[in-house]
């Protein structure tokens, strides 16, 4: 079952890659373009929003599940993971940085939602919370090309 949710988990990183493109870049162009804002422009922010609690919900039961997480703690005491690089990494900063840009993405996409805002502070919230979030999410993956990354596919 852990083989299937990673790569599951792999799997959904390059739709949220694909689909958080989408959000800032439909964004960048509402803000330079000075148009309305409508249902269609919130709508990649929403896909993004969805694939990232689908994200979240799969990283947790590896968290429980997995050997890096809750596991790797138990085994080794929270002392020893911290000083290794590569379980202090799955245990605290993936853990912790997905985390922020999960809830950056979630305040990014309620200021889309308030009517109080102009257009142009809706498209402009929305660019940097999601802009914001998304580079915290490139640093976060354990990239194949990182000292401490996986394959492109883990477990293929």
């Amino acid at each position: 079952m852990n083989t299937g949710l990673l790569h599951v988990h792999s799997l959904l990183r390059y739709l949220i890659v694909i689909v958080g493109l989408w959000a800032i870049f439909k964004a960048a162009s509402g803000m330079s373009g000075g148009k309305a804002y409508t249902k269609s422009d919130q709508r990649p922010g929403l896909f993004y929003l969805i694939f990232m609690d689908l994200q979240l919900v799969v990283g947790l039961l590896l968290y429980v599940m997995g050997g890096f997480g809750i596991k790797r703690i138990k085994e080794m005491g929270m002392a020893e993971v911290m000083k290794d690089q590569i379980s202090r990494f799955f245990v605290m900063e993936h853990t912790l940085g997905m985390l922020i840009a999960l809830i950056l993405v979630h305040i990014g996409y309620a200021q889309t939602k308030k009517a109080t805002l102009s257009d142009q502070k809706k498209y402009s919230k929305s660019f940097w919370f999601f802009l914001i979030s998304f580079i915290i999410i490139l640093a976060s993956v354990p990239w194949p090309f990182r000292e401490l990354g996986r394959g492109w596919m883990p477990g293929m």
